[in-house]
């Protein structure tokens, strides 16, 4: 137990993935005692049930574009701590992802050989567990009050993460924390998570199960992946990730990216049911919604077609909502950037209180992005520390 007189040289408030990456790098690029407190009983829980238990690392094309956030900040950030320079630090340290679905970096066998790698670049840093955080003031140096003991520290680092995953003691009390010192704060929502959907298209639920590639129209973005329909309205990565941007209002769905119907169904004597590349009973479903018996694809009128190709390519909605928090994979909000150093994620108003991670208000879209931010964010606020 660190003795209440010790005043540390840095205080990492979180044991996540951000936490254990910038304790890394302070251990790597100084000689400054580090203390990392984390309200658990172990480090890195979210790391360690990510991606199926195999954590999705990042993803082979990562940039601004793909958060939710202030992009010329993001875009700082990966600039000194960018996807390749994860794959080479992790590389050296005897960790090389494997790629999945052609994008998709994660562990080859377990995520606990990520938190093994962080575990051991960080083995200089003192960790201590079991600690909720009450509240953190500065006096002469920063202090910090837990529900067990109080701990001093000349810089701190809130890498607190946010409010998804409660299970595994998630919470806003980086929020708290941030607000305490004047920074403006955006309430966490839920992302990554399932919309709900709204009784004219309660058809979908009866679905359950099926899955097909989709591209989502949400405002001005334009999202590609499979999408699954549940007993719950829908999911699967293109619908994870458009919660990210969905707020309220419409979404349009193309169910046949990049097919023509016309072209599937000319001088085509099958079943439309059949002919289309979607799962049959979907298909069915959608012809049952627009009032358009199931024939042969040769038998359709003009004007048929013509509402099946609008229906098919521009199926627009409004989804009830989302999931919520218990299934929501990341938030949506956190610290305002606005009072934060762009180059070194330190707060304008507070000298020596820095934030890395999920706690900013920085929130990227499903597939390993989110990870990323994580670790390039702790870097540059490691590498700023140890600069100075």
């Amino acid at each position: 137990m660190a003795k209440k007189e010790t005043i540390y040289d840095v205080m990492i408030l979180g044991a996540g993935a951000s936490g254990m990456m910038c304790a890394a790098r302070l251990n790597e690029l100084s000689d400054l005692s580090v203390l990392v407190i984390e309200g658990n009983e172990k480090a890195a829980k979210k790391l360690k049930i990510s991606g199926g238990g195999k954590c999705n690392i990042t993803n082979v094309n990562v940039s601004a574009h793909n958060y939710l956030g202030d992009e010329e900040l993001i875009e700082a950030v990966f600039s000194q701590f960018s996807k390749d320079d994860l794959l080479l630090w992790l590389q050296q340290r005897g960790l090389t992802p494997v790629i999945r679905k052609e994008q998709y970096y994660f562990c080859e066998k377990s995520s606990d050989e990520i938190i093994s790698v962080l575990a051991r670049a960080s083995q200089e840093s003192h960790y201590i567990y079991n600690q909720k955080i009450v509240s953190l003031i500065k006096r002469d140096c920063f202090e910090l009050k837990t529900e067990r003991e109080d701990y001093k520290a000349k810089r701190v680092v809130i890498a607190t993460g946010a409010k998804s995953y409660a299970s595994i003691g998630a919470s806003e009390i980086g929020l708290v924390l941030a607000e305490s010192f004047g920074h403006r704060i955006k309430s966490f929502t839920p992302a990554l998570a399932g919309l709900t959907l709204q009784a004219p298209e309660f058809w979908m639920k009866e679905l359950s199960g099926v899955s097909f590639p989709a591209e989502l129209h949400v405002g001005e973005k334009i999202l590609c992946e499979d999408m699954l329909l549940t007993h719950r309205g829908l999911s699967g990565p293109v619908i994870l990730s458009a919660s990210l941007y969905w707020n309220r209002g419409d979404v349009t769905v193309n169910f046949l990216p990049g097919l023509a119907l016309l072209k599937l169904v000319h001088n085509n004597r099958k079943l439309l049911s059949t002919a289309l590349p979607l799962p049959k009973r979907f298909t069915q479903a959608l012809l049952t919604v627009i009032g358009i018996k199931d024939k042969a694809c040769n038998l359709y009128k003009e004007n048929e077609l013509q509402m099946l190709e609008n229906k098919l390519h521009h199926y627009t909605f409004s989804p009830a909502g989302s999931y919520g928090f218990s299934k929501a994979e990341v938030c949506k909000g956190g610290v305002l950037t606005d009072d934060i150093n762009g180059w070194t994620l330190e707060s304008n108003l507070v000298d020596g209180l820095y934030f890395a991670g999920e706690v900013l208000d920085v929130t990227g879209e499903l597939g390993g992005y989110n990870f990323q931010w994580a670790f390039s964010s702790a870097v540059v606020v490691a590498t700023s520390i140890a600069e100075i």
